[in-house]
């Protein structure tokens, strides 16, 4: 068994994207390429976006700190620390409305 503080985590990512020309930071906690599940937590300076983009399978978004926007065709969801977005199949982008952290989960659908 394994465990991981996603509050250490955070703080670290947040402090990476307050550094980084792109705004953003992310660092996976669980999975990857060769797993069906995918877990990671995104860091997000105010104001930037994560560009529209395809949903790889099934994913939620669960707001660990602040306040980001996710939105898909004509509709937009905000959520706060502690809401969980349902990201639908569609294609869609994440903008932080304020510094946040995200922990992002997938479970691809084409997995080999």
């Amino acid at each position: 068994m394994e465990k991981k503080s996603l509050t250490a985590l955070v703080r670290s990512q947040l402090q990476i994207a307050g550094e980084a020309s792109s705004g953003r930071s992310a660092q996976t906690v669980y999975g990857g390429h060769e797993h069906v599940l995918r877990q990671t937590v995104i860091a997000l300076n105010a104001g930037f976006i994560m560009d529209e983009h395809e949903n790889p399978g099934e994913a939620t978004v669960y707001v660990l700190k602040g306040r980001v926007r996710l939105a898909a065709e004509e509709h937009t969801w905000e959520g706060s620390a502690g809401d969980l977005l349902i990201v639908p199949q569609a294609r869609h982008s994440v903008e932080a409305v304020e510094d946040s952290a995200v922990l992002l989960t997938v479970a691809k659908l084409n997995h080999p």
